[in-house]
């Protein structure tokens, strides 16, 4: 089964030279470790730039701003994810049931959106889930649905199944008192009522 390639983040940076790679990993580990640690609100360029053995001019020449090393962190989880998707193992890798996948999906894209909304938060505008990361994801679901043979307007269908899955929602979700396994529920009901109209019963 063909499969569609994993795509790059919108606004992704040229190709480094080596030594400016290994700087920005250096950065990016620093900065991971202290998220990891602190928390993504508690940390600062400050502690970033002292925990890499940088100053602080070098870490923002490298990302510009704050938001923008936060999005630079998210960005990596993304990628991981994303290889998971693309190449990983079935279910949510290639190989299973295109509905087993799209369970898969909506499963971990929840758990990585819960497990990372600090970072989401702090990322700002510039995080990657505002540009390539969701492009991927949209992507992902489109596929999904045309490998099911779901009639209709496929793109727009996509976003009816992505939209309950970011952190605005389960924010919102969450202020109500919703339980995640209630929430996973319900999203598990509105795609197979997308999968199979008329015969939600059908999709099991």
């Amino acid at each position: 089964m063909s499969d569609h390639h994993l795509l790059p983040l919108l606004g992704a940076p040229p190709p480094e030279r080596r030594d400016a790679a290994r700087n920005r990993e250096r950065l990016l580990d620093a900065a991971k470790e202290l998220v990891e640690r602190d928390g993504a609100p508690a940390v600062t360029m400050d502690a970033v730039a002292h925990a890499a053995g940088v100053g602080k001019g070098t870490l923002f020449r490298r990302f510009e701003s704050r938001e923008g090393l936060m999005a630079a962190v998210l960005d990596h989880s993304e990628t991981e994810w994303q290889a998971q998707v693309m190449s990983g193992e079935p279910p949510l890798g290639p190989g299973a049931d295109p509905w087993e996948r799209m369970l898969a999906f909506g499963r971990t894209r929840l758990e990585t959106t819960l497990l990372h909304a600090e970072l989401i938060r702090e990322a700002g505008r510039s995080g990657a889930r505002a540009s390539g990361a969701y492009s991927f994801t949209a992507t992902h679901v489109r596929y999904l649905l045309t490998q099911l043979h779901v009639d209709g307007d496929v793109p727009l269908l996509a976003v009816a199944i992505l939209a309950p899955l970011e952190l605005p929602i389960l924010e919102q979700v969450s202020l109500d008192g919703f339980p995640i396994d209630r929430f996973y529920d319900g999203w598990v009901d509105l795609v197979r009522r997308i999968v199979s109209p008329g015969g939600a019963a059908d999709r099991t």
